[in-house]
């Protein structure tokens, strides 16, 4: 089998809070190939940006592994990753400088690259010319730009120096749906044509239907299910999965093949590195007494999918408990 383009194993971050300890990521494993795009998606608060930012090099974790093309990242090598891994933000306008015009914001990191000015001057106008904006805006500051401009602006940055892996962090979130549409499109053509992996973070699930070939859900810090997207939009076998489906329904999801069961509660708990059993018990219809007691494993099951939930087996024929 191919070595993993990047490879994740027992990743934790956790913050102090007065006297508690915040697991904001808590022993996530999971591994990304080369070319592959990865949805990562669930609430605010489940930790998938911070997972996205330690990822980037942009957050050191408390402990766990992270393997690039087989090497272990060290803390210290920023800027050896930095050639290699690449973010979008959400916030397009914080993201840029606004004392920068476009084109000095694009040629920083091709000049600590040590590009020629000659070098960096066609490389502008390409990657310009390609995220639909052109050669004119290298002349432009950031304030002078709406928020679809900038974000493409944002992913002509993040590609121009030809990175392996491309971490997206809600893109498109803060954009009018017409324009969110676009810019999907924009990323899905740019990274087909580059075979560049990518990360892409959201909350909603209904943009990675065309877009993801595997999505990763969590909450409150741990991984809960890893699937091909296809099956996990038609199928979802965690019932939190099945939640943000109802929350955010997908066009393509067959109706006939999932039952869709309000939570007990919509209250989000603390990720506490104290917690016991599993974090979802108090919203999940299928809880069991013991599910609050043994925090469950993501175990691997038919066509590539994995689950934490101790009745997943069994779930699709499973009443809701209490």
């Amino acid at each position: 089998m191919t070595e993993p383009l990047l490879a994740l194993h027992q990743v934790s971050c956790h913050f102090q809070r007065s006297n508690e300890d915040l697991a904001a990521v808590d022993g996530v494993s999971l591994s990304i190939r080369a070319g592959e795009v990865l949805g990562l998606v669930g609430e605010s608060g489940s930790g998938k940006s911070t997972l996205g930012r330690i990822i980037a090099g942009l957050q050191r974790p408390s402990h766990g592994t992270l393997r690039f093309n087989g090497a272990v990242l060290p803390e210290k090598l920023q800027r050896r990753r930095a050639g290699q891994i690449q973010m979008v933000f959400q916030d397009s306008y914080a993201s840029l400088n606004p004392r920068m015009t476009i084109g000095d914001s694009l040629s920083e990191p091709l000049l600590a690259r040590g590009e020629r000015r000659s070098v960096i001057h066609q490389r502008q106008g390409y990657w310009l010319e390609r995220v639909g904006l052109g050669a004119r805006f290298a002349q432009r500051y950031p304030h002078e730009l709406s928020g679809g401009q900038r974000q493409r602006v944002g992913i002509a940055r993040a590609f121009l120096c030809e990175p392996q892996l491309v971490v997206c962090d809600e893109a498109v979130s803060a954009l009018d749906v017409s324009v969110q549409a676009q810019i999907l499109a924009l990323l899905r053509e740019i990274q087909s044509d580059l075979g560049t992996a990518m990360v892409f973070i959201t909350h909603d699930l209904a943009v990675l239907g065309g877009l993801a070939d595997r999505i990763a859900v969590m909450y409150l810090g741990e991984l809960l299910e890893l699937a091909p997207c296809w099956q996990l939009l038609n199928t979802p076998a965690h019932p939190y999965t099945q939640q943000l489906l109802a929350a955010h329904p997908e066009p393509t999801l067959d109706r006939n093949k999932v039952q869709l069961i309000a939570p007990r509660t919509t209250e989000l708990p603390l990720p506490l590195s104290t917690d016991v059993g599993c974090r979802f018990a108090d919203r999940c219809p299928y809880a069991l007494e013991s599910c609050r007691q043994t925090p469950p494993w993501l175990k691997v099951q038919a066509e590539g999918r994995a689950v934490a939930c101790h009745r997943s087996d069994d779930i699709a024929g499973a009443a809701p408990a209490g």
